[in-house]
């Protein structure tokens, strides 16, 4: 092996141990190989930035915002209500109408994009039919991966062997190309799930820490919130008028949490009569929420959290008059404005290992942390020391904007538990048949082939901007701008593995190993392998290495590359056999209550029965010889 190999081989082994330890975020990882490769000379600075140019990262990044805006229309909601109510009530037509529906969805917008619009319907179905979520949420992610193997858009590996096909000189993919096959392998996961999956689910639904769609009035009372509601009043000779909540620092050094500032609608003047002894009255006073360069004025009156000694200390300290909350006030802090609502930390949210005060959670999100909850821990979290950990659920009470904000546009961060009446306020739902005549015209247009598939979908794109369906700000938000780096970041490694020879090299050894066997055999290896590979890196980053590999095999081999090609694509959307091993399963987990072995139980026979039905058909769709 040449210097340049050893070189490339050493980055790419370090690129997926720290994929897989997650010691560094994926897009960091991913820059760090761009850069490697740059200065360590194995590519020129040119080749090194291809990846952020390239047309399949544009294509989904394109995509994203298309997708963004069908959720953002409530088009994606309307469409997973209407087929969940023919779901019934029967345990085992519940499970397989939402696999099969999750793959429907998934074929046309991301698989994440459904599990994340259907999980809150799901649960609360669940909870009403007396059904333990634990049976159906595994259904659910397994049928949105197997969805995104159907079309060309579902999922990223899909659109990336496609390119690598037409840099070839080859006729790349078209929409429906991997229908057949997808198809087929969706409905014999749906036939699994019914006859043997079924009996292989998990039954949770004695286990504490059921997952419910509380209402945000029950948080009231599950958190006890009344017992630690006090009302706290600004005085003429207090320190703390003239301050900003942010100067007063009540949440960090009293543990008080400000959740309603109530002022009086009347200038103040020294002859206004003043109420004292008796709860300060509602009427003539406006409610502002506390940000944390709100001001604070005499007569000011707090809607503050707290134990009684916190709100003692904090009293004292700033010469303010306390007094016990009402009825009222409990009701106030759930309005059609604000409320509160459970957001659990998903697996790689980049709060992961900081505080609430690292993360200036409060600045960034608008919102205020009441709790921190915790799996397995009784004593109480303290909110602004405690760092925060993959499932660790936090309390959040603000207005119902920023806690639709951490739905939708901070899904990668956050699971938002809650879905109300006010969540779906937010949601631009006039919009939603101007969202589907944008996606219907853009999947034409990559059908019929009048407009390449980066060409319609960033059209696409700018159609859904231009109309109003979400704003250019929430179109940024819509971008997941870890995978696009991800994406762009390793496309680089996939050009510097062909430049000095690795791939060949990998792909004479598949040749000199199975060759004899024929392509059936290299075939079946490469689905193995690229199965393996995406049960602990990302779907794209193992397409992007191993699809290089596969069309240098079939090159060597003298057979067509196609078949090869679209078995690495599928192979890296099963991504069954771990909770890591995609988003989607990440995102069931807690709510599931699902253990690591769950996923292996059922996800391992479902890679076998998609590696027998690929080898069966897929010789059949795309022959290995002309």
């Amino acid at each position: 092996m040449t210097p340049e190999m050893w070189i490339t081989l050493a980055i790419l082994v370090a690129a997926i141990v720290l994929f897989i330890t997650e010691k560094l975020r994926v897009d960091v990882v991913a820059l760090g190989v761009v850069i490697s490769l740059m200065l360590t000379g194995v590519l020129s600075t040119g080749e090194a930035l291809a990846g952020f140019s390239n047309s399949a990262v544009l294509t989904i990044a394109s995509l994203f915002i298309v997708g963004g805006a069908v959720l953002q229309t409530g088009l994606a909601a309307m469409i997973a209500d209407r087929i969940i109510k023919v779901a019934g009530t029967n345990e085992t037509r519940l499970i397989i109408t939402t696999q099969a529906a999750a793959a429907m969805m998934s074929g046309f917008m991301s698989d994440t994009g459904v599990v994340a619009v259907m999980l809150p319907a799901i649960i609360s179905l669940a909870n009403r039919v007396k059904v333990s979520v634990s049976r159906l949420l595994i259904p659910l992610a397994y049928g949105s991966l197997i969805g995104g193997a159907t079309t060309l858009i579902g999922t990223p590996p899909n659109i990336i062997v496609a390119d690598l096909l037409r840099d070839e000189g080859l006729e790349p993919f078209a929409f429906f190309s991997y229908t057949p096959l997808g198809l087929v392998i969706a409905i014999s996961g749906v036939l699994f799930m019914l006859v043997i999956g079924r009996r292989l689910l998990p039954d949770r639904s004695k286990d504490r820490g059921k997952p419910q769609l509380i209402t945000p009035h029950e948080l009231v009372e599950i958190y006890k919130l009344p017992d630690g509601l006090f009302r706290l009043r600004v005085r003429s000779k207090s320190n703390l008028a003239g301050k900003t909540l942010e100067e007063a620092r009540l949440r960090s050094d009293f543990q008080v949490n400000i959740l309603e500032i109530r002022r009086t609608k009347q200038p103040r003047n020294t002859n206004r009569p003043r109420v004292t002894g008796s709860l300060l009255p509602l009427n003539g006073y406006q409610n502002i929420h506390p940000t944390l360069d709100a001001v604070f004025e005499v007569d000011d009156i707090l809607i503050a959290a707290g134990t009684t000694d916190d709100i003692s200390r904090a009293a004292a300290e700033w010469n303010l008059g306390v007094q016990p909350a009402s009825s009222d006030d409990r009701d106030m802090l759930i309005t059609h404005e604000v409320g509160i609502a459970e957001v659990i930390i998903r697996p790689r949210s980049t709060l992961v290992g900081k505080t609430l005060t690292d993360a200036a959670f409060s600045a960034t999100y608008h919102l205020t942390v009441l709790d921190i909850q915790r799996p397995g821990y009784e004593e109480r979290l303290d909110t602004d020391s405690t760092e925060l950990r993959t499932g660790d659920i936090l309390l959040v009470q603000g207005k119902w904007a920023d806690i639709f904000a951490l739905k939708s546009r901070q899904r990668r961060d956050f699971i938002v538990m809650g879905e109300t009446e006010a969540l779906t306020v937010a949601v631009n739902r006039p919009k939603a048949p101007i969202a589907l005549a944008i996606m219907v015209g853009m999947l034409f247009l990559m059908i019929t082939g009048w407009v390449s598939v980066t060409g319609a979908s960033m059209l696409a794109s700018l159609a859904m901007i231009l109309t109003g369906c979400l704003s250019m700000d929430d179109a940024y938000n819509a971008i997941d701008w870890k995978s696009i780096v991800l994406i762009a970041g390793m496309l680089p490694m996939s050009t510097a593995l062909e430049k000095v020879g690795l791939v060949e090299m990998v792909a004479n050894g598949f040749t000199g190993i199975l060759g004899d066997m024929g392509p059936m055999a290299i075939l079946a290896a490469l689905f193995v392998l690229t199965s393996i590979f995406t049960q602990v890196l990302s779907n794209t980053a193992t397409a992007v290495l191993i699809a290089p590999i596969a069309f240098a095999t079939a090159t060597s081999m003298g057979v067509q590359p196609h078949a090869f090609l679209m078995g690495v694509a599928v192979a890296a959307s099963m991504a069954f056999a771990s909770p890591v091993a995609s988003p989607v399963n990440a995102l069931v987990m807690g709510a599931g209550h699902y253990r690591f072995s769950d996923y292996a139980k059922v996800g391992i026979p479902m890679i076998f029965i998609a590696l027998v039905i690929t080898l069966l058909i897929l010789p059949l769709l795309w022959p290995f010889y002309a």
